[in-house]
């Protein structure tokens, strides 16, 4: 099934996925996906436990490479990425080193071949932009799920930062157990990271969330995906069901 976009053939997409199938032992994970997702999008993926979701992200991100193998049918399809695209990707509960918040966000750029010092001092700037500058020198194991989150997304930010390249952040159940506190705080850094033109693609069971934050939504229900409408197409009940009945009832099921 061939999912359409609102983009034009004339403009390139950061992402183009064709038949993708993803298997893990007698799991289908992902079948047949196709879809486009291009520049400044803001893409929400929403389904039940199992459909999906969290498998499509590492195919975006490369965890999971799709590529034919007859021989042991495991994966098939292809992925084609824009040239210039740079990307990052933040899981529901980010993995915090064994050290300072700043260095926690420092190390990837080290990494990346930064010098010590530099990464540090980009650091701090990451932190700044989370509102966690005064948390630097704790240790990044201490602070809260909510606070763990907004590190995480300074170290994302921090790499993505490259106004030259097509920047995408990825995003699994972003503010999934949080309070709505938190949520709020993490949410707002997501809107503010989009407005810089940075493409997010982002996991979700919150439809309020979708609402507020995608610019498309996309539907998985078993592997497949189903539908794939700009955020207000997918709110529209006749539209929807037009498109997906099965992707219809699950909206209906989830608002009532």
């Amino acid at each position: 099934m061939t999912i359409q976009t609102t983009q034009t053939a004339k403009t390139p997409a950061l992402f183009d996925l064709r038949a993708v199938s993803v298997r893990f032992g007698q799991l289908e994970a992902l079948k047949s996906v196709d879809l486009q997702i291009f520049q400044g999008q803001r893409v929400a993926l929403i389904g039940s436990n199992g459909s999906g979701k969290s498998t499509l992200l590492r195919v975006l991100n490369g965890l999971i490479s799709p590529k034919n193998n007859q021989k042991s049918g495991q994966r098939s399809g292809s992925m084609q990425t824009d040239a210039h695209l740079r990307q990052a990707m933040l899981f529901q509960r980010p993995h915090m080193l064994r050290m300072s918040v700043q260095a926690n966000v420092a190390m990837g750029l080290w990494l990346a071949g930064m010098r010590w010092a530099d990464a540090k001092t980009q650091a701090l700037v990451g932190l700044s932009r989370v509102g966690l500058k005064n948390e630097a020198l704790r240790s990044a194991k201490t602070l809260s799920q909510g606070q763990q989150q907004r590190v995480g997304l300074a170290r994302a930010w921090v790499c993505l930062s490259d106004p030259a390249l097509q920047n995408v952040l990825l995003l699994d159940e972003p503010t999934a157990s949080m309070d709505p506190h938190a949520k709020r705080e993490v949410e707002a850094l997501m809107h503010d990271f989009a407005a810089q033109n940075m493409t997010l693609v982002f996991s979700s069971h919150n439809l309020g969330q979708v609402k507020r934050l995608a610019t498309h939504v996309a539907y998985l229900e078993h592997g497949k995906l189903l539908a794939y409408l700009p955020v207000l197409d997918f709110f529209d009940s006749d539209k929807l069901h037009a498109v997906s009945p099965a992707a219809d009832a699950f909206l209906k099921g989830e608002t009532t």
